[in-house]
């Protein structure tokens, strides 16, 4: 059993379907990693070992009965603390829902329950997912497993050290300006962040609705595609929900040698000058060989307006932010202060303890984007600098098929480097922003190891909905590497 915790969902999927293991003793496998790593890593906030072990047995007796669901059927899957699983915590790692339980599912965990899938426990991240590293959750920080001493980066950083660790073949984590791609890269493991209404958002509790996407989190390319047909497809319950055809990711994955020909990458200059860790230059490089080596063509490409995707971003990004979080009143569903005098004593003392530092800056940043007379200066000015951004991808996608970038300038930072510098923090998403602020897919994915022995990620961005063309360009590489088979040494 100790051999399971480093094999892809394919491979599991396939012993159980074979009948050499059970998801009981798949699941125990496991939880008796995640025992073993947790004090370490610390990527849970929480885990329900009855609900797993009760969702595997019934997995088991439908395998039993020639009634299984899919390929994820008796799989445990990791969830970020921010997405909704009915009957267990929903922190979003804030003090302010420290006690809060979810009442319902969110579309993305119950198409995973109706898969068959073993929704297994709550994982860390920035609070309310603000943030780059996951040193922001009120509750504990998370390690990056390569070295302990890092940060697993963010917000998704419990959903990555997970997965990394072993402790869980596949999670699901969010992205609103990197948060799958980021830590996936810190991590060294594969992370898509889908197309804008490709996957439902409901049941999500919303940092920035116009940036926020769910995605998979997974050891291989071809996990992330068979989480990705699992948790894709329009949804009633959410309006920014696109109804659109979903294809089957698995079987696109390896096209033939002349469709790889004919494909165009667009390499940005605007994303390899100052910045750039050498190192991760050197790599990103290598790979830029490698698929000039199975027929694409490189194609030279500006994004001009990338340089105002960050003070967009952050613009955008706190102003909805703000208005997203006025519900945290300590009325309702959140902690509410017992030494409150009346109710406005009640909204200050509840959410004045409740938010961190960073949730406060962020949402005192945005309201003041939004107050009267700065409105137009800020959130109207940012909304019309993220069309020119978004043109400029859409100029480049005439040229070419996808664009190849680094997911991030630098590999992996140690806790607290960068915690006393929020513009730095910031900048640590410098890659993957503008893919949020267009609506755009983009998938991380391993490409090299640092001579400190930390993970680096290639960032492959796509056309809207061509999620498989990014999928199957990555499974090229991974299939031509090795990466798969390293694993950090706990």
């Amino acid at each position: 059993m100790s051999q399971l915790h480093y094999k892809t969902i394919k491979e599991l999927s396939g012993s159980l379907a074979k009948k050499e293991l059970s998801a009981v003793e798949l699941t125990k496998a496991f939880i008796d990693r995640a025992e073993a790593v947790e004090p370490k890593i610390r990527a849970f906030l929480s885990r329900d070992v009855e609900d797993a072990l009760n969702q595997a047995k019934a997995s088991d007796e439908r395998r039993l009965a020639g009634k299984s669901l899919s390929d994820l059927d008796g799989i445990p899957i990791g969830i970020k603390d921010v997405i909704a699983v009915k009957g267990q915590p929903l922190t979003c790692a804030s003090k302010i829902l420290a006690d809060f339980r979810s009442p319902y599912d969110a579309t993305v965990t119950l198409k995973l329950k109706e898969s068959g899938a073993v929704i297994w426990g709550r994982l860390n991240l920035d609070e309310f997912a603000m943030g780059s590293s996951t040193e922001n959750s009120a509750f504990q920080k998370t390690a990056n497993p390569w070295n302990l001493d890092c940060v697993p980066g963010g917000s998704s950083g419990g959903s990555a050290a997970c997965v990394a660790s072993g402790s869980a073949p596949g999670a699901l984590g969010s992205d609103t300006g990197g948060s799958i791609r980021q830590p996936a890269a810190f991590c060294g493991v594969v992370g898509l962040k889908p197309t804008y209404g490709l996957v439902s958002r409901y049941g999500l509790a919303a940092f920035a609705s116009s940036l926020d996407q769910i995605g998979p989190m997974a050891r291989s390319v071809e996990d992330a595609a068979l989480l990705l047909q699992v948790i894709a497809g329009h949804d009633d319950y959410d309006s920014t929900s696109i109804q659109k055809e979903i294809p089957d990711y698995r079987t696109t994955l390896s096209p033939g040698n002349k469709e790889k020909r004919s494909l165009k990458l667009g390499i940005p200059n605007e994303f390899f000058e100052k910045g750039l860790d050498s190192t991760i230059r050197q790599s990103i490089e290598e790979v830029i060989k490698f698929y000039k080596s199975l027929g694409y063509e490189t194609v030279d490409i500006s994004l001009p307006h990338t340089e105002f995707a960050v003070p967009t971003y952050y613009i955008i990004a706190t102003a909805e932010a703000s208005s997203n979080l006025a519900r945290y009143d300590g009325i309702r569903y959140t902690t509410r202060s017992k030494e409150a005098k009346d109710h406005v004593d009640l909204y200050f003392k509840s959410r004045g303890k409740g938010f961190g530092q960073e949730v406060k800056r962020r949402v005192i940043l945005g309201t003041y984007a939004l107050s009267s007379g700065y409105y137009d200066a800020y959130y109207l000015r940012a909304q019309k600098v993220r069309s020119l951004i978004r043109q400029d991808f859409m100029e480049a996608f005439e040229k070419v098929d996808a664009i190849l970038t680094p997911t991030t300038p630098t590999p992996a930072f140690r806790f607290g480097e960068k915690a006393k510098d929020p513009l730095s923090m910031y900048l640590s998403d410098i890659y993957t922003i503008s893919v949020n602020l267009a609506g755009l897919p983009g998938i991380s994915f391993p490409c090299g190891l640092t001579p400190d022995g930390l993970p680096i990620g290639c960032q492959l961005i796509g056309k809207p909905f061509e999620e498989a063309d990014l999928l199957s360009m990555a499974y090229s590489f991974e299939q031509a590497h090795d990466y798969l088979d390293l694993h950090p040494e706990l």
